[in-house]
């Protein structure tokens, strides 16, 4: 039998040429691959401060050793890794760190917090707040209000104790112990209501507690008719970056609903805490 060869049609070709990937594309594909190898490389040196052995990083991230050790010189040259030669180890470069720093000169908290804000008024029915510590006072620095026609108000820009509020509390509570003794030694604690705490012990036995149960609570002890919850967000260091809070009146904040919205709190500090590349010690 003679075979007789056919050309393909227009059609198939088109075909062919969707089907075979041309060299453009798999050189593409190739670098893209590379990155991704890469970038499992620097996440699992991230995580071991002391560096890993090229056989231990190869198998972490499940790579030939060789492809491995490529991918780490290339990233040595650009000193984004570094080679401990008396331990033979990999490690995080100077260059790692400098692309970190320049996410956290970068970092809003305002902007990052409020989307999570909003849902946390939303799912709260209550006004939320975010504020810092500052010379040994809140400083609320952004507010998303409910709707409700009774409803607490702070302001951007206002100060407050931090040891009558339920923000102040739970970055005192948070920050290092340190740091904590000297601000309540240093400040005055004024008696805001017959509810506000103004012994050292007692305060601190107060933020060992909120450390138990991860928030804080200002059962009227800044105003009478008012009530907050609040939970910090830590840095990169685990240290208090910010609180973020709930506050509305007595009468809808009661005793049953103080528990409820405290750990709604904390999940959403917890949600801000990673979206700006904190940790919790």
């Amino acid at each position: 039998m003679n075979m007789i060869a056919k050309m393909p049609t227009e059609e198939e070709r088109r075909r062919l040429e969707v089907v075979v990937p041309s060299k453009d594309i798999l050189r593409a594909s190739g670098q893209v691959q590379s990155l991704s190898r890469a970038l499992k490389l620097l996440n699992a040196l991230s995580h071991h401060a002391q560096g890993l052995s090229l056989s231990e990083v190869a198998h972490e991230v499940g790579l030939p050793t060789s492809t491995a050790h490529r991918l780490l010189t290339t990233l040595q040259n650009e000193r984004y890794v570094r080679f401990d030669p008396e331990r033979s180890t990999w490690l995080i470069g100077v260059q790692s760190f400098r692309v970190g720093s320049a996410f956290l000169r970068s970092r809003d908290i305002v902007a990052t917090a409020r989307p999570y804000m909003r849902r946390l008024m939303e799912q709260s029915g209550e006004t939320v707040n975010l504020s810092i510590q500052d010379r040994g006072e809140v400083v609320y620095l952004a507010e998303v209000e409910c709707q409700k026609m009774m409803r607490a108000f702070a302001g951007a820009g206002r100060r407050a104790p931090l040891h009558c509020t339920a923000s102040g509390k739970a970055l005192l509570a948070f920050a290092r112990e340190h740091d904590a003794c000297q601000i309540l030694s240093t400040r005055t604690l004024t008696k805001e209501t017959p509810n506000t705490l103004t012994s050292i012990e007692a305060i601190r036995r107060e933020l060992a507690a909120i450390r138990g149960r991860g928030f804080a609570i200002d059962n009227e002890e800044a105003a009478i008719g008012l009530r907050c919850v609040a939970s910090v967000i830590a840095d990169e260091n685990g240290a208090p970056l910010a609180a973020v809070s709930i506050s509305g009146p007595t009468a809808r904040l009661t005793d049953n609903r103080l528990s409820t919205l405290g750990m709604a709190c904390r999940a959403i500090a917890l949600e801000i805490t990673a979206e700006v590349g904190g940790q919790f010690r």
